[in-house]
């Protein structure tokens, strides 16, 4: 199910048969919508309001990240199994300038924008895996899986 704007985004989405669902993300109001589908889809496969939250908190941070540097993007939502357990997986893909320097951009306390520098390293310790592709002038993306306990 795609998730998309004008006429369409007004409506209630309705809520994924499949389990997947994509995002597009050019606004905050997208952010919202993004973070709220991944707490529907944790609370749906039985997560704890508390890693519920965790899982929503990344993909705003991803989402955020896609309109501040990227303008727009996609945040695609899906479940996966793993070892026999099922996780969320998240995946945030933009067409933007991408990251010059990634070890930099992960390792926290640097910010191009003057925020904090927290963002891609706060996602990285709530979540169980990220991988972070990037490419100058190509864009960058971002995936990551939190596994049920």
């Amino acid at each position: 199910m795609m998730v998309s704007r004008g006429a369409e985004a007004a409506k209630s989405p309705t809520r994924p048969a499949d389990q997947e669902i994509t995002v597009p993300i050019a606004s905050d109001l997208d952010i919202v919508t993004a973070r709220q589908w991944g707490r529907t889809l944790a609370v749906r496969l039985g997560y704890s309001p508390t890693e519920a939250t965790l899982i929503a908190t990344a993909i705003s941070e991803l989402a955020r990240n896609i309109v501040l540097y990227a303008k727009r993007g996609e945040i695609w939502l899906s479940v996966q199994n793993g070892s026999g357990r099922p996780g969320v997986v998240v995946v945030a893909r933009d067409d933007g300038p991408g990251i010059a320097d990634v070890p930099q951009a992960i390792a926290g306390g640097h910010s191009t924008s003057g925020g904090l520098g927290l963002g891609l390293s706060g996602v990285r310790r709530l979540m169980d895996e990220f991988e972070i592709i990037s490419e100058p002038r190509k864009g960058t993306t971002v995936t990551i899986k939190r596994w049920k306990r």
